[in-house]
């Protein structure tokens, strides 16, 4: 069991905070938080399906989580009138 938890933070930790869109923040917060889900789950109810169940949970929770702290930016430039205008950022 332990050695699980080792690989799963070895692969996990990388993935902490990755990304700047909502997307990729929900990706990776679902993945981490499957994680330490289905380890918990694993381990609180001894069985599989206590595992795949906080894998589900921890997934969920992760994903909503990672989508609501990605940080917004807002690009702006000017057009020829001289008009602000959003614009895509890079």
């Amino acid at each position: 069991m332990k050695m699980k938890a080792l690989a799963l933070l070895v692969i996990a930790a990388p993935l902490a905070a990755c990304g700047y869109t909502p997307r990729d923040r929900a990706i990776s917060g679902g993945l981490i938080g499957a994680g330490a889900g289905a380890i918990v789950g694993g381990a609180a109810a001894g069985t599989a399906g206590g595992a795949l169940a906080g894998a589900a949970i921890g997934g969920v929770g992760g994903a909503i989580i990672g989508h609501a702290t990605a940080p917004r930016h807002h690009c702006y430039a000017r057009d020829r009138y001289g008009y602000r205008v959003r614009v895509r950022c890079y």
